[in-house]
């Protein structure tokens, strides 16, 4: 008889044995029993333990032969043996069960210490989609990713603090929250995760008083500290957005150095180097330039398409051809949002239309190539220097002069509202924020409702533009 019968009665035979024999004998000394062979009227089972067959023949061999006999309707001769090898086996097999349960029970308390934190993250303005896993890597990031798995492996150990610096819509943020994320999952150091504009803000709050209120005011300001200078990890976006505000950078230099003294990791992103952040003092920038210094380029061709692709996988799309990612990817080359914006505006327009996502879908919607023959955002603030006799470099300037603060606003509403340029690529063309945009494009919007010099001038710089 074959193996596989063997091994079929004998299970069924267990069976019936389970409801006779005590569990207190079934379970360790039965069960583990294996049946190898039926031959010449003599059924053979193997044991793992020599005390098992001693004590099965003194105390349950009876009982065994019994269920034999009414199974096979004769008597059998049963044999019960010690086997060496199969003790060896079991012993492998348990030990690798062990191993198993002690992985799953470690994973399960990571998994609940982190939904646990999971709450926590959100409150610390951690975007859950910002990991590790799922930036992609290529040659002009990756130094960067790899300095920041450091940071977030071993906080303070490595680089310190750590100074991430690159365009719009490179991934630096991306990274910074990554380290946030992975360190509030992982361990149990606390977290301050903020915008530039945040921190400032908060100092603006924490120091308005009037005549009578000096000691709210105090109460305000030992609170403001607390919360950025009683954490063990800082990390602050967009830092170059500190730059003119004095007070606000003393208060900074103050809380970095608080934080560098006690050993705490700090983390910062900009779109500019330090050595290119004049308006902030020299004292504070040689700090941000202590740790490391790290920079982020556009991303190549095939990360651009693999950035895509694990866009689609994530957004559960399907299906789509190879030729859409590459297509897309040929033409958003110098930011990651707009690349993926992009995708998203396709797979928008696909959802509504009920349409299949082919190339000529793709290029119907995005219009690559009609979109690449008008004018740069730097050809603009070319033409509307010129024609208001001014400079590129007073554009982008922080000047505030209104000749120039105009002409900045102007640039801002062509870019978006004739070329249809996201605020963000605006601002980074102007260095300026992007509710800074926001704004100087609604101010020109209803400037041109009532102001028809204004208008007559639009449409001249739009002519030269060929965008009329």
């Amino acid at each position: 008889m074959n193996t596989v019968e063997v091994k079929k009665i004998w299970e069924e035979i267990k069976s019936e044995l389970s409801n006779i024999v005590p569990e207190s004998s079934y379970g360790p000394w039965i069960a583990p029993l294996e049946a190898v062979s039926f031959e010449d009227n003599q059924f053979t089972l193997i044991s793992n333990a020599a005390f098992a067959v001693k004590y099965l023949r003194e105390n349950h061999y009876k009982t065994i032969l019994d269920c034999f006999r009414n199974h096979f309707g004769k008597e059998i001769i049963v044999n019960i043996e010690f086997n060496q090898e199969y003790a060896d086996k079991l012993k492998k097999e348990k030990q690798k069960e062990e191993r198993k349960l002690q992985k799953e029970k470690k994973e399960e308390e990571e998994h609940n210490r982190s939904i646990k934190n999971l709450s926590y993250v959100k409150s610390l303005n951690i975007n859950l989609r910002y990991r590790f896993d799922n930036f992609v890597e290529d040659s002009n990031n990756k130094i960067a990713k790899a300095a920041a798995e450091s940071v977030a492996k071993n906080p303070t150990a490595t680089y310190n603090p750590l100074y991430i610096q690159g365009g719009s819509g490179l991934g630096k943020t991306h990274l910074m929250q990554a380290i946030g994320h992975y360190v509030t999952l992982k361990g149990n150091l606390k977290v301050q995760c903020i915008k530039t504009e945040d921190f400032i803000n908060d100092y603006v709050n924490s120091t308005r008083f009037t005549p009578n209120q000096n000691k709210n005011t105090t109460i305000a300001m030992n609170k403001f500290r607390n919360k950025y200078r009683n954490v063990d990890i800082l990390l602050i976006d967009d830092i170059q957005f500190i730059e003119n505000k004095q007070k606000c950078i003393d208060e900074l230099f103050h809380t970095l150095d608080t934080l560098y003294n006690a050993n705490k990791q700090i983390v910062l992103t900009s779109d500019k180097l330090p050595k290119d952040l004049p308006e902030i003092p020299k004292r504070l920038r040689t700090r941000f330039e202590q740790g490391l210094v790290v920079e982020i380029k556009p991303p190549e061709f095939e990360t651009r398409v693999k950035i895509l692709k694990n866009l689609a996988l994530e957004k559960g799309v399907e299906n789509i051809p190879q030729e859409v990612f590459e297509y897309i990817a040929k033409y958003y080359k110098d930011n990651v949002r707009e690349l993926e914006g992009a995708f998203t505006k396709v797979n928008a327009y696909s959802d509504i239309e009920e349409t299949p996502i082919t190339l000529d879908y793709a290029k119907k919607v995005l219009k690559c190539e009609e979109n690449l023959a008008k004018p740069t955002i730097e050809k603009v603030i070319e033409t509307v220097a010129d024609f208001y006799d001014l400079s590129s470099d007073e554009i982008k300037s922080t000047s505030r002069v209104q000749n120039i603060s105009n002409a900045r606003s102007l640039v801002s509403y062509i870019a978006r509202e004739k070329l249809q340029n996201s605020y963000e690529s605006i601002a980074t063309a102007l260095n300026k924020r992007h509710q800074t945009i926001t704004y100087s494009v609604d101010k020109t919007k209803k400037e041109l409702k009532i102001n028809k010099n204004l208008n007559t001038e639009l449409n001249k710089i739009l002519k030269i533009l060929s965008l009329q």
